[in-house]
């Protein structure tokens, strides 16, 4: 039992401090760590629940792609997901991905693969319709990107019309095709002279100033960057194209896309070898940035039919390039405290230029990690990085030891809140458990009006920490007791901005809830799991005195989560702040759905997969729930009936497996009644 706690704690762990690199990457365009380590921690995360699937929760980094878009631009839903790839760290584990792919479908043993580069900079997703650009957007969360077509429209090398030039290529009606948008090497240096020359600050590297180009709110900036456009894959479209890789790219070409030169077409494993082993010693000699190779399957109606692990498509693999090393001082070591209570310890450095990246601060992963590799304030240490984001330390130089170097010992009190530190047997993390600690308070405000959950306009993390530093707020509820002088005297504050976000407290009133669950920041509760538990239970008066036997009857709920939100209601401080949260009028209340008992398919689950003859997966989810049924995304004993059309993979042998009935379109459509 006690190991079983342990693992589940370092799952939370792992997917606490995921979620929170995840949001600083892609929402904030901050990251603290490098992608390596961030890739190490997701590989970690992902082992742990390949062995252990009852570790699994919904709002595991490991069940999504990515972090949510950023507020500055319209949400744009993607025709298709957009999504991430699987990484290979060296040749052996490229070669264990071939295997088992093979094993999945032999065919792939006589298959080609093209290789192409890992380009660096900031995925987009071009809409054209009657061959003109209409839309553009960034990748978002997978799910949803940023509508920037205003700003990629300044893009020389984009073409606003496609055939481009006096090609007569046919075009369909309908296309998306992603791509990424670079600054070339050469490009970038002679943008920082000119800004050397007018006595501007330089910018640090092509990636991030590429991002930031594209994210500007006036096009006339974006414009003066020299942002160029390199496009590898096709997204949607209602017109035939290429069903292999390597004629895609010659078709993007042809349609007057740009597309890298570097792309390699090879006949088997040993070529991608070759290629990958190339691109690694001239990696430095491309005139983009990159942090790798993509290994691709030649053939794209094999890769769609091999379908994909967790979020990861099966039939690409992203080789990344071995990480770079330097060495500079430790100047100190700090401590982060988490929205848990977790404990983070963080290395201050002496400034270092990595890539053009200059680091001042990198992670020590934990504090066992600094007593095992003996790493002390004033030390030279090893950091190591990959991506071109801020790294982390491998170790000390003890042969560059002067004799003044001091050695770290653990603190014992929290640095936020002063409060004696515990920590768990077994156990590497120390935790702070005080629920008032004004660390913890902040990051759990910052939740609270995140937009998963209440999403209160203009509340971020810097006035989380105004609110909590000035005492006005000790809990998620006094957000509602708030007043105009409250906020007067906070920095930055004048009578519209504290009007406005007085006036967006007064509407997050009426959200549902669903968001009110989520934003209570139970371990282990996203979005998918509060709306279940919204649907279930209908108002917090019902949930708050659940047990754990009927939490777990809800498909995607096992004993890890509904624990989690036991002993959530069961703290004194937890049932303080609903009773503000119920006299302030936040207590929303889920209606139950009309006429969902005489519903045909009601009380039962169903999984979708395969290619449905007719009609589309989103079209038969749709029938389902009409219809009183519910569809989840994996098969399980809770499953009633699994869904199958052409290609359906794994799932429909796990349901044969597990006797769970299984059913076409039509068979799906008699059970709904509709013939």
């Amino acid at each position: 039992m006690e190991q079983t706690d342990d693992l589940k704690q370092k799952a939370e762990e792992l997917r606490e401090q995921l979620l929170y690199h995840n949001y600083r990457y892609h929402v904030l365009a901050n990251p603290i760590i490098s992608d390596y380590e961030y890739d190490q921690m997701l590989r970690e995360l992902q082992e742990l629940e390949h062995d252990h699937p009852e570790l699994i929760t919904p709002d595991s980094p490991t069940q999504r792609v990515g972090g949510e878009p950023a507020e500055k631009f319209e949400r744009v839903p993607h025709p298709a997901p957009i999504l991430s790839l699987a990484n290979a760290f060296s040749k052996e584990e490229v070669s264990a991905w071939l295997d088992r792919i093979t094993r999945l479908d032999p065919q792939v043993a006589e298959e080609a693969f093209v290789v192409e580069p890992k380009l660096d900079g900031l995925t987009v997703v071009l809409h054209y319709e009657q061959g003109v650009f209409v839309l553009g957007t960034t990748r978002g969360d997978g799910e949803f990107g940023e509508d920037i077509t205003s700003n990629l429209r300044t893009v020389r090398s984009l073409p606003l019309r496609i055939p481009v030039g006096q090609r007569t290529i046919e075009v369909p009606d309908r296309l998306v095709v992603r791509g990424e948008v670079v600054i070339f090497h050469e490009d970038f240096i002679r943008l920082n002279s000119e800004r050397r020359q007018a006595g501007e600050k330089e910018y640090l590297n092509p990636r991030n100033t590429a991002s930031g180009a594209l994210r500007q709110l006036d096009p006339s900036i974006t414009a003066q960057r020299p942002l160029s456009l390199l496009c590898y894959a096709i997204v949607d479209s209602d017109g035939d194209v290429p069903t292999t890789q390597w004629e895609l790219l010659s078709y993007l070409r042809e349609l007057g896309f740009p597309v890298t030169e570097e792309s390699k077409y090879c006949r088997d494993l040993q070529e991608v070898f070759q290629v990958i082993d190339k691109f690694s010693e001239e990696r430095g000699n491309l005139p983009y940035e990159v942090d790798g190779m993509v290994i691709k399957l030649n053939d794209l109606p094999l890769a769609a039919v091999l379908g994909f692990v967790g979020k990861d498509p099966r039939g690409a693999i992203a080789y990344k390039f071995p990480a770079q090393v330097v060495t500079t001082y430790l100047e100190n070591i700090e401590v982060n405290v988490g929205r848990t209570g977790v404990l983070t310890p963080y290395a201050v450095l002496e400034p270092v230029e990595i890539g053009g990246v200059v680091v001042r601060q990198a992670t020590l992963h934990n504090f066992e990690f600094i007593g095992d590799k003996d790493i002390r304030v004033g030390d030279r240490v090893e950091v190591k990085r990959a991506g071109d984001v801020i790294p982390y330390i491998i170790g000390p130089v003890t042969a560059a030891r002067s004799g003044k170097e001091v050695p770290y010992t653990e603190p014992e009190r929290c640095p936020s809140c002063g409060e004696l530190l515990e920590k768990v047997k077994g156990e590497v993390a120390l935790y702070c458990v005080n629920a008032a600690c004004p660390s913890q308070l902040i990051r759990n405000i910052e939740h609270f009006a995140s937009r998963g959950a209440m999403d209160i306009e203009g509340l971020g993390i810097k006035i989380a920490v105004q609110l909590v530093e000035s005492g006005a707020v000790r809990d998620a509820s006094d957000l509602y007791t708030l007043t105009m002088e409250d906020l007067l005297q906070l920095e930055g504050f004048g009578e519209k901005k504290a009007a406005n976000l007085l006036q967006a407290l007064e509407h997050t009133k009426e959200r549902s809830l669903s968001r009110l669950i989520n934003a209570l920041g139970i371990r282990g509760i996203g979005e998918v799991t509060a709306s279940d538990l919204a649907r279930s239970f209908l108002s917090l008066d019902r949930l708050k005195l659940v047990q754990e036997e009927e939490l777990e009857k809800i498909e995607g709920i096992g004993p890890n989560i509904s624990t989690a939100v036991v002993d959530w209601f069961a703290q004194p401080r937890n049932k303080s702040m609903l009773g503000k949260l119920k006299e302030a009028g936040v207590w929303p209340e889920e209606k139950p759905a009309e006429g969902t008992q005489d519903q045909p398919l009601s009380g039962s689950t169903f999984v979708i997969t395969g290619t449905l003859s007719g009609i589309t997966r989103d079209e038969a989810r749709e029938l389902i729930e009409e219809r009183g049924g519910k569809v989840t995304s994996s098969v399980s004993t809770k499953t009633s009936y699994l869904v199958a059309g052409e290609s359906p993979g794994s799932k429909l042998a796990k349901a044969q497996e597990l006797g769970i009935p299984v059913l076409d379109l039509s068979g799906l459509q008699r059970l709904a009644g509709i013939e």
